[in-house]
């Protein structure tokens, strides 16, 4: 028989709600670990500012005295406020394959958004869309990167077996990194500096982009993503951590602006080499020595750089806007050695993101789903 608790929100418990995933990993080459102590953030009440506009609950299965499974149960007022629907999320969701497990757990989350008033379940979601989404369902051999869940191959039926059917689906690619920036790039990277006058602004100063762009880079997201899946607005709480939290780990060669005549940002690109084997390393640990693998991940030898996001103002989309990204970075991932890029998830029916991979030599190696169920 299934047992589900619920879990405090405390810390300590929140650990071990985080260290069942990690575990439930162990030893899988695919895998890549989340760094328990952000993730323990990421679920704590006092520590994201997205429970300003979220409520959450956790639960863990358990069977023959053994944790078998975990679920988190999410509702974002924001998106349904500006969706005009009533939907909870689950999400943060592992369990063994056993259907009395995935469906105590499911079950358990959906008699609790019933109670509050929602009328649809999605899922894997988690709290914003910069958050990890979707459950994996083709790529099983493929490794993870950091901003990416892995999952194993029989959720998907699992989920179909209790009721669930697709909602939207997220497609990865697999990008070669040329030896040289396509004579294509320049000539369109050329035309599109003297037709908007636009720029290309790089820095070496962590402390001077923050102060200048670091809440700009973020309104920018907020526009460029707006019309996105299940898109959550940064609130200006969300943008000051993302600011002190993560502009400070990236490689500013790896960050490139593109300002208008008048010095706004209308465009923005933003890698990182690839911290899979770092965190795999570290077992999700930065202590005692996880943080010596996540800093080789980050400055020593590595063949494939993550692109973290790639957003452009909306009166500039399509207008060749991205040719200036890709003239300034491409030079950058030759010099670091880099031979391959992880385009991470974008929507299956964003045509505009995809076709500009299409002088790459891409290969679409991974694709995941989100699954809805109506509530009744």
């Amino acid at each position: 028989m299934v047992e589900i608790k619920k879990v405090s929100p405390t810390r300590k418990e929140l650990k071990k709600f985080t260290e069942f995933h990690i575990n439930f990993y162990k030893g899988n080459p695919y895998f890549v670990p989340p760094l328990l102590i952000d993730e323990v953030d990421t679920l704590s009440p006092d520590k994201n500012p997205a429970f300003d506009f979220c409520e959450a609950e956790y639960f863990m299965a358990w069977k023959d005295g053994k944790p078998v499974g975990r679920i988190a149960a999410i509702i974002n007022h924001q998106v349904n406020e500006a969706s005009g629907e009533k939907a909870a999320r689950f999400g943060f969701v592992e369990f063994t394959d056993d259907k009395e497990v995935s469906g105590a757990l499911l079950n358990t989350v959906e008699d609790w958004a019933r109670a509050k008033g929602m009328e649809k379940l999605i899922g894997p979601l988690s709290f914003t869309d910069l958050d990890k989404e979707g459950c994996l369902i083709e790529g099983f051999d493929q490794l993870s990167t950091m901003a990416t869940i892995y999952n194993y191959p029989y959720y998907q039926e699992h989920f179909e077996h209790h009721g669930y059917t697709k909602e939207s689906d997220w497609v990865e690619f697999l990008i070669e990194v040329p030896d040289k920036v396509p004579e294509k790039h320049l000539r369109i990277a050329e035309i599109v500096k003297k037709k908007f006058g636009l720029k290309v602004v790089k820095y070496t100063s962590r402390k001077k982009i923050k102060k200048e762009y670091g809440k700009a880079l973020f309104h920018l997201i907020n526009e460029a993503y707006k019309d996105l899946y299940q898109f959550s607005r940064l609130t200006d709480r969300q943008i000051d951590k993302y600011i002190d939290e993560y502009l400070g780990l990236l490689d500013l060669d790896l960050v490139t602006l593109i300002t208008d005549t008048d010095d706004q940002i209308v465009g923005v690109g933003i890698s990182m080499p690839s911290m899979s084997r770092g965190l795999q390393k570290s077992h999700g640990k930065f202590l005692p020595m996880g943080w010596w693998h996540l800093l080789k991940g980050l400055k020593g030898k590595n063949d494939r750089v993550d692109l973290l996001l790639v957003a452009v103002r909306p009166d500039y989309q399509s207008k060749g806007v991205n040719a200036l990204l890709f003239v300034d970075l491409i030079p950058q991932y030759i010099r670091k050695g880099f031979k391959y890029a992880e385009s991470n998830p974008e929507m299956e029916t964003n045509d505009k993101v995809q076709n500009q991979w299409e002088a790459f030599n891409p290969r679409q190696h991974k694709r995941r789903r989100s699954f809805v169920k109506q509530l009744k």
